[in-house]
């Protein structure tokens, strides 16, 4: 019998996610992911995003130990603080295409399921 992961790793592995949890904060950590490391303007430049919302999401991935920043003279550099992050964000968006893929397999087979029948003879009406 395998033992069942403790609270306390659960709490862990909930917090993580938490952290990750934001469509900011997974952006911020695509492009970190892909780059070695990159400013708050650098990042701001790549995102769209305002300073001031780049700052915020990058402070909680920090707090939560997924981005180290890296002070030299006045610049500040973010980082991944593990190379996995990059595989474990391309997992995620592998399960994400699948499950897209089974919904847009599933809506095909709802609009042939539910498409009008036309009496013998008649015309079928064109869709738009």
């Amino acid at each position: 019998m395998v033992n069942a992961p403790s609270r306390q790793l659960q709490t862990l592995k909930a917090e993580f996610f938490r952290a990750l949890a934001h469509p900011i904060r997974i952006r911020l950590l695509e492009v970190l992911a892909t780059t070695s490391e990159c400013s708050v303007q650098e990042l701001q430049h790549k995102l769209g995003l305002d300073q001031p919302i780049v700052s915020q999401q990058l402070a909680r991935l920090r707090a939560s130990g997924i981005v180290v920043a890296t002070k030299t003279g006045t610049a500040t550099r973010y980082s991944v603080t593990d190379p996995l992050l990059k595989e474990l964000l391309a997992v995620a968006k592998r399960i994400l295409n699948r499950r897209l893929v089974d919904a847009q397999l599933l809506l095909r087979e709802l609009e042939q399921d539910t498409a009008p029948e036309s009496p013998a003879g008649a015309a079928a009406p064109r869709k738009k």
